[in-house]
């Protein structure tokens, strides 16, 4: 009667070790899917980083594309249309590159919630004003020169 049990416990003992090995490899899983996890999560944060610096980008890029659009509207129109709708085209364009920088500026610093653990820098915030009011006087300069002229 003694025998029967050996074989039992033999094959509990093998059980047990399946399931021990099993419990390793789903917290190996475990592990694996965490670290995956929390990877996407950073690259995530680095997407909404650079996405807010496009935006950035392109307030400045169309700031300065209305600045030279109103300029050279002017300056094409000066002998084609009575001098004060030349100057009044210019001066909308000139103005609306101002609000473009004025709004570049808002949204970057104003921004989005920050990023989780980001692996990249983000523009400094001490260098967007001083550049931004740099090309703000630019745009006065010019609605100046639109009306002066």
């Amino acid at each position: 009667m003694v025998e029967p049990a050996a074989p039992k416990t033999r094959e509990l003992k093998r059980q047990t070790k399946e399931i021990k090995r099993s419990a390793e490899a789903v917290e190996q899983s475990a592990d694996e899917l965490t670290q995956s996890a929390d990877r996407r999560t950073i690259l995530a944060g680095d997407r909404t980083l650079l996405a807010a610096e496009r935006t950035y980008a392109a307030w400045v890029r169309t700031a300065l594309a209305a600045l030279a659009s109103g300029v050279g509207a002017r300056a094409l129109m000066k002998e084609v249309l009575p001098p004060l709708v030349g100057k009044l085209t210019a001066s909308v364009l000139v103005i609306f590159a101002g609000f473009c920088l004025v709004a570049a500026v808002w949204r970057e610093i104003r921004g989005t919630p920050a990023p989780p653990t980001p692996d990249i820098r983000t523009i400094p915030k001490a260098l967007l004003v001083p550049m931004n009011s740099f090309l703000l006087l630019v745009v006065i300069a010019a609605l100046v020169g639109i009306w002066a002229a």
